[in-house]
């Protein structure tokens, strides 16, 4: 027979990657990338938008030209009335009123922005009345970042106290430190990359930790499944059970995360990028970053440091122990493992191997033309009922 695919043997669960065995990789790996990602909030910081950092908007009909050559008309303004402002970022919006253009820049006082107003006029020719302007505070966005802190400290307290009590407080530790893993790497993108940070941005961060969060879930009940009673044998340490859930859940997660980035690369790519819709940007990219680090997250992170928590446990530790014992016994021959007799036996002989599996079925099948096997009454001989033979009764005595 011919061996599967990778992609069958993911779906069967039977790839066999080691994920858990290398955890010390994935976690230097993240320390790494966490390093990276707090040295460049320190030194490069975030693209504010306007919301957060303050400025002015101006919307110009989209009938004066393209939007390169209007970005280039109004840092021509500003340079001359805007005391060297500049153009922060420029996008196409549609209304019902029609299309336009809508330039957000630095930082303007009242004189300057109405001077920049005039100037941008003369510029396309056509009436200031034409374009509309509105200054933005910083202030609101002060207030924007406090309201989503809030509500991602209510959102970690009810997922813990969930965790809890539907696993156990070491899953909920795993899981919270991989949603808090995903946020940092997040923002490590968007500060590296340069991404302009908007409430938009703000609202894509709490949305992806819900997406998170399920994919962690998903593995988590996996792992409690195989893990459930494991130390009542000495064949199976826990992070083994847990990487086995771990390669039968991967195609399930992959599958999930596939699915959800579809639409989420559509908004994207095409939305905003084909199609020009630029209030869809924000939220899309964050969304898309976010989920990608989401599924890499739960799939690396979570479930090794899972393994790490509960090998700190001295039941999980002493079972550990005794796997490894056991099979150090079997290696140096001091004990046999069950069946090795008889499949020693069997290759002696020039017989096809013994699946153990196929030998105990076939031990617990009855044989052909074998009569049921029940279970007689007490006090039953000879399949005769105990009270006595026949049509007699129970009390009569033979002669």
């Amino acid at each position: 027979m011919a061996k599967s695919g990778l992609a069958s043997r993911l779906y069967r669960g039977e790839a066999g990657l080691n994920i858990v065995g290398r955890r010390k990789l994935w976690f230097t790996v993240a320390g790494a990338l966490v390093l990276v990602a707090v040295l460049s909030f320190a030194v490069r910081g975030f693209s504010l938008g306007i919301e957060f950092a303050g400025g002015n908007s101006f919307q110009v009909p989209a009938s004066v030209g393209t939007l390169e050559q209007t970005e280039d008309k109004v840092n021509e303004a500003l340079a001359a009335e805007g005391g060297g402002a500049e153009v922060v970022t420029a996008q196409k919006v549609g209304s019902t009123s029609g299309e336009y253009y809508e330039l957000r820049t630095s930082q303007l006082s009242a004189d300057q922005a109405n001077a920049v107003k005039a100037k941008m006029a003369d510029e396309f020719g056509i009436n200031a009345d034409q374009i509309s302007g509105s200054q933005v505070s910083e202030a609101w966005g002060s207030q924007v970042t406090s309201r989503a802190l809030l509500g991602l400290v209510i959102f970690v307290l009810v997922v813990a106290a969930y965790l809890v009590l539907r696993f156990e407080w070491r899953m909920a530790v795993a899981a919270i430190v991989s949603l808090f893993m995903n946020l940092i790497l997040t923002a490590g993108i968007y500060s590296l990359v340069g991404f302009e940070v908007t409430p938009s941005t703000i609202i894509g961060f709490l949305t992806i930790l819900g997406f998170a969060l399920y994919d962690v879930v998903v593995v988590f009940d996996k792992v409690q499944e195989n893990t459930r009673g494991i130390t009542a044998n000495n064949n199976q340490t826990y992070g083994e059970a847990a990487n086995l859930a771990l390669n039968q859940s991967l195609m399930r997660s992959l599958n999930t995360s596939v699915v959800a980035l579809l639409p989420v690369g559509g908004l994207l790519f095409i939305g905003a990028g084909l199609l020009g819709a630029g209030t869809l940007k924000d939220l899309g990219l964050v969304l898309f970053v976010g989920m990608a680090m989401a599924f890499l997250t739960s799939i690396l992170l979570s479930t090794p440091l899972l393994v790490l928590l509960k090998n700190q446990d001295p039941r999980i530790d002493a079972h550990t122990k005794r796997v490894l014992a056991r099979r150090g016994a079997i290696a140096r021959g001091e004990i046999t493992p069950r069946g090795a007799a008889r499949q020693a036996a069997a290759e002696e002989a020039g017989d096809e191997p013994i699946d153990p599996e196929a030998a105990a079925l076939a031990g617990s099948a009855p044989k052909v033309g074998a009569r049921p096997a029940a279970k007689r009454s007490a006090g039953a001989r000879g399949g005769r009922p105990a009270g006595g033979g026949g049509n007699r009764p129970g009390g009569a005595k033979r002669r």
